[in-house]
């Protein structure tokens, strides 16, 4: 997890120091846009000439700081008890594949072809889906104003997890009353994540019985 979420971070601040044109060149040609793979004769041209890596790409393209760190944020709820369970490689593996599945949900979704889709929230949303599968009985910190004073509790992951599944459902229907957000991405990361991770909850117990000398 270290290694993306310095990436996440780095890729940003790198973008934030370009001048205002060469910003906007960056997140054109390396950003995922709708329309480009919406037939096959398409994708195959999208996947010949290399625009179609622009699906994972995106991934280290984030629009502002709000957009960046509200993924790092997540990042570092969901991501350092995934990455301990299924291992560095097949973390990375699911933040990746999960990530440019989402980013492909997305520019399938959008009617509009030309629209930009940036942003690691698909890939994180990934995380968020395989700690649901790994962990369904954890329990997730939360911080409850009561009055004047603020009570940490803690509730079932199923439940927040799942209360923000149903949110972004929602999102996907009346999204354009909440920004420019695409929230299909989220909802097939999380999907996505989900499978990954039970498919290889074989291969993932089988780790943790190695690291624990059983």
């Amino acid at each position: 997890m270290p290694l993306v979420f310095v990436a996440l971070w780095g890729c940003f601040v790198a973008a934030s120091l370009l001048p205002d044109e060469a910003h906007r060149r960056l997140l054109g040609d390396w950003g995922a846009l709708s329309g480009e793979v919406r037939s096959w004769p398409a994708t195959l041209d999208a996947l010949r000439d290399g625009r179609l890596a622009r699906l994972a790409t995106a991934l280290f393209l984030h629009a502002d700081w709000a957009h960046l760190i509200g993924n790092l944020l997540f990042l570092l709820i969901f991501g350092p008890p995934a990455e301990r369970a299924m291992g560095p490689w097949r973390f990375l593996a699911l933040f990746l594949a999960g990530g440019v599945v989402a980013n492909l949900a997305a520019v399938l979704a959008i009617a509009t072809p030309g629209q930009l889709v940036i942003g690691a929230s698909g890939a994180v949303s990934a995380l968020i889906g395989a700690y649901l599968a790994l962990f369904p009985g954890a329990r997730l910190g939360l911080v409850v104003p009561l009055g004047l004073f603020l009570q940490f509790v803690k509730m079932p992951a199923a439940v927040l997890i799942g209360v923000w599944a149903a949110l972004q459902l929602v999102y996907t229907f009346i999204g354009p009353a909440f920004g420019a957000v695409a929230w299909s991405a989220h909802l097939a990361g999380f999907a996505f994540g989900g499978v990954f991770a039970l498919i290889a909850r074989r291969a993932i117990a089988r780790r943790l019985r190695h690291r624990s000398g059983f």
